[in-house]
């Protein structure tokens, strides 16, 4: 049977609780008024209804209740004054302050103290941070890492030298802020205006250059140009921007002629190969040549020097032999002749006797033919050796048959 059909029990509602009729819906002045007591209460005001709970003549704080309100209200604005006074600069920031949009000063790192917005508002620049732009090229994204691929732009890498060729040519430029005031005032965007600057003076520098010059020992020269003229541009402008360094990442013909241009390095690196291979074998032979040279003219001094030396000791003895030959001719005579055949005569092995009347008879020096055996022994030459007696045992079987014969002809 349902709740409310007629025998039903009407004490009791669909879920099993009893109904009570006297009890209506909460009334709505009561709960606001309660909530007006507790704040009340809270900020110490007294309660608005009377001990019989009788209402005091409608809802409100009461004097004390809106003395505390005006307390937290202050309290609040107070804390809040504080907190947009109060300017914490890092130490790689500079707070630039601006006065009803003016700039009137730049604030270094530390605490310091403003006058609240609207009045004064303080912008932070980071000074310190290095900053990159590249011409030329673009570093690939991917994934929020960067990649250490690269990619080409054209239009800005491709550039004309002064000997009408083109070189394709790329930069890395690092900048930070050296005045934060200009960086923010004087210049709309001063990131793209150094861009600008730095593309421009990039093409001036280039196009002065030869291609070879660019290519190979004019890298510093080109680097160092291009920063000095960025510098100088952006002064110009007031961009409160300060170049760091300017590397040039790369330098090379464009593709469609790289592949000659790798055959002209190539045989420009042979020759220059080529030349120092030379320069070495030159390096090896002169010395020698020197040196040999340098000893033949010190052999030909050498012998110039004994040969004057041997013919002035010959003069003088031949002038000390004349002397004495003026003085005693017949002994001098004597004693030249004795003195050559002597010097002849120790040369030889042989000797020939020529004898009046009779067979000429050969003398054979036997001391001389021992002497000689003993000297090739000693120079493991046995076959001198043996030779050497052989000829004096022939020398012992001659001789007596030399005497024999002398003596019958001179018996004769």
């Amino acid at each position: 049977m349902a709740w409310n059909e007629p025998g039903g029990s009407k004490d009791n509602d669909p879920w099993g609780n009893k109904r009570k009729d006297e009890q209506g819906p909460p009334d709505l002045d009561e709960v606001v008024r309660k909530m007006q007591d507790k704040l009340s209460s809270m900020f110490g005001g007294k309660n608005n209804r009377n001990n019989n709970g009788g209402d005091s003549g409608g809802p409100g704080l009461g004097k004390g209740g809106a003395v505390g309100m005006g307390m937290a209200v202050a309290v609040a604005v107070g804390g809040w004054l504080i907190y947009d006074m109060a300017h914490i600069i890092q130490p790689a920031e500079e707070g630039v302050v601006l006065r009803f949009g003016e700039h009137v000063e730049t604030l270094t790192p530390g605490l310091s103290f403003r006058f609240p917005r609207p009045i004064e508002q303080v912008v932070l620049v980071d000074v310190a941070q290095n900053r990159d732009v590249l011409i030329g090229y673009r570093v690939k994204d991917s994934g929020g890492r960067t990649s250490s691929k690269s990619s080409s732009v054209a239009n800005e890498s491709l550039m004309l030298t002064r000997d009408e060729n083109i070189v394709d040519v790329s930069f890395a430029i690092q900048y930070n802020i050296k005045s934060s005031s200009d960086y923010l005032f004087k210049v709309r965007d001063p990131d793209l205006t150094l861009r600008e600057a730095a593309e421009s003076a990039i093409r001036e520098v280039v196009g002065k250059s030869d291609m070879d010059f660019i290519l190979k020992e004019g890298r510093s020269d080109i680097v160092g140009g291009v920063q000095k003229r960025i510098q100088e541009v952006i002064d110009i402008y007031e961009t409160g921007l300060m170049v760091i360094s300017v590397n040039m990442q790369d330098a090379q013909p464009p593709e469609q002629v790289q592949y000659a241009f790798d055959d002209a390095v190539k045989a420009r690196e042979d020759q220059q190969r080529l030349i120092n291979e030379s320069q070495a074998y030159s390096n090896d032979i002169l010395p020698k040549a020197r040196g040999a040279a340098a000893r033949q003219i010190e052999e030909a001094s050498g012998y110039k020097e004994q040969v004057v030396a041997q013919a002035e000791g010959e003069a003088a003895r031949f002038a000390s032999i004349l002397t004495e030959y003026q003085r005693a001719p017949e002994v001098t005579r004597q004693r030249l002749y004795i003195e050559t055949m002597e010097a002849v005569l120790s040369n030889t092995t042989k000797v020939m006797i020529d004898v009046e009347g009779g067979n000429n008879l050969m003398y054979l020096p036997l001391d001389r033919l021992m002497q000689q055996g003993q000297t090739a022994t000693q120079q493991g030459s046995p076959n001198l050796e043996s030779q050497a007696s052989s000829a004096a045992r022939s020398a012992q079987q001659f001789m007596p048959r030399e005497r024999d014969s002398l003596r019958s002809r001179e018996g004769r």
